[in-house]
């Protein structure tokens, strides 16, 4: 049989993101949809691997896209939770916790932080539908762009250096449709430390990483 995948636990407590992410998104956000993308990965694994066993090639090329936006949901909703950091711990100050990247970033967007926030936010409002927004590197201390994915799309060809969920269900019970608010604060629980890591690291070994 395949192997099954389980919910990670969240590297810090519920509320640890108040007051930009409340207690009851967090628990809505992690038990139930991340649970869901998990449990529906490996119900297609499970199918897949029927498929394989029967020889039926029409169901293995059904099941495709269930592990495509199940193993994607899987895997963005991995890297989200390590890219946030408790309100106002020293991971969210960039200028401690990234000078790396931070200098890289600068380099890029005519030397200044601000511009590449703001341009970070504008794709992010650009977004339509469900999707992600996500810096991304060509390599280690490589070259960064700023890119989205559909849906649960997962970043396949790059270091996703960090990632901002745009789902409704990642903001809507507290900012209802006001994205742009969401989209500022955001900022104050991002977690520059694990972000210089991958930055200057990779994230080791994405494709099997442990999720």
């Amino acid at each position: 049989m395949p192997p099954k995948y389980s919910l990670p636990p969240l590297p810090y407590d519920y509320n640890a993101l108040e007051p930009v992410i409340s207690r009851q998104i967090m628990e809505l956000h992690h038990q139930k949809h991340h649970q869901a993308y998990v449990t529906n990965l490996n119900a297609a694994l499970d199918a897949q691997a029927s498929a394989l066993d029967h020889n039926n090639i029409t169901q293995l090329i059904s099941i495709q896209q269930k592990l495509k936006f199940n193993g994607g949901g899987h895997i963005n909703h991995s890297l989200f939770w390590r890219n946030l950091a408790p309100y106002d711990s020293p991971a969210t100050k960039v200028d401690g916790a990234a000078p790396t990247l931070k200098a890289a970033i600068e380099e890029q967007w005519d030397g200044s932080f601000e511009k590449f926030t703001q341009a970070f936010g504008a794709v992010l409002l650009g977004l339509q539908g469900s999707g992600w927004g996500w810096l991304v590197s060509s390599g280690k201390k490589g070259l960064l762009e700023i890119v989205t994915t559909k849906d649960q799309d997962p970043v396949t060809e790059m270091i996703p250096v960090l990632g901002v969920d745009m789902w409704e269900h990642a903001y809507y019970l507290q900012y209802l449709n006001n994205k742009a608010s969401y989209v500022e604060n955001i900022w104050k629980v991002i977690n520059w430390e694990e972000a210089e890591h991958r930055y200057l690291n990779g994230v080791e070994g994405l494709a099997t990483m442990k999720l």
